[in-house]
């Protein structure tokens, strides 16, 4: 593998969980396979160039918490040749606090299944309400290659190269607590060159997320 783009197809199986999400607080409890990741990844890729215009090079600032979305995200933007950053962006994704001053703002509302606002976000597109209706396929007239920028988060810039290059692949569960969309990229990365997952557990306690980790069989941290 070369490119960053390619990673949701070299699942061992693709049937088994990718991403599992908690929120402790609602009692919420999302998983996705990698063909569903797959799914809405070809949808929010197509969304992104069809809607959004993006394009090989372009910066995506996710200002979404450690969500199933933010995974969504982190690799739609690979897909399309994007670049996930933490400033200086062309297109800022937003959670339901609807904070973001790019020139193209998005946001999220973090209702179950990746529901739509109740009401229209003012200024902002409504993912819940523009991806779903995109194709289920996307091909990419311009893919990544191994230098294209994948992320410059934290003062540090990598290529689709370096990330996989620096991957340590994780066969496991991994279990973690909300933290950077650096962590959470570097993280998913290994997972799936691993054939393992990562659930996220917000809201929590350090013992629930322990029991998580026991209900899960996974790997704490």
């Amino acid at each position: 593998m070369k490119s960053l783009d390619q990673l949701l197809r070299v699942a061992p199986d693709p049937s088994q969980p990718l991403i599992t999400f908690y929120d402790m607080a609602t009692g919420e409890r999302v998983e996705l396979s990698t063909v569903t990741t797959a799914n809405w990844v070809a949808k929010t890729s197509n969304f992104l160039v069809d809607e959004l215009e993006a394009e090989p090079g372009t910066r995506i600032r996710l200002g979404l918490p450690s969500h199933w979305l933010r995974i969504v995200w982190i690799l739609s933007a690979w897909n399309v040749g994007g670049v996930v950053v933490d400033r200086d962006a062309d297109i800022g994704v937003s959670g339901p606090e609807l904070e973001a001053d790019e020139p193209l703002k998005v946001a999220a509302s973090l209702r179950p299944l990746g529901a739509r606002f109740a009401t229209p976000p003012p200024g902002f597109l409504d993912l819940g309400a523009e991806v779903p209706g995109h194709g289920d396929h996307f091909l990419a007239l311009d893919p990544p290659g191994p230098d294209s920028p994948a992320i410059d988060l934290e003062g540090t810039a990598s290529t689709h190269a370096e990330l996989l290059a620096a991957a340590t692949p994780d066969p496991v569960r991994r279990v973690v607590a909300p933290g950077p969309v650096a962590r959470d990229a570097r993280l998913l990365v290994d997972a799936c060159l691993g054939g393992g997952s990562l659930v996220v557990v917000a809201a929590a306690t350090p013992e629930e997320i322990s029991r998580v980790a026991t209900q899960e069989v996974g790997r704490l941290g």
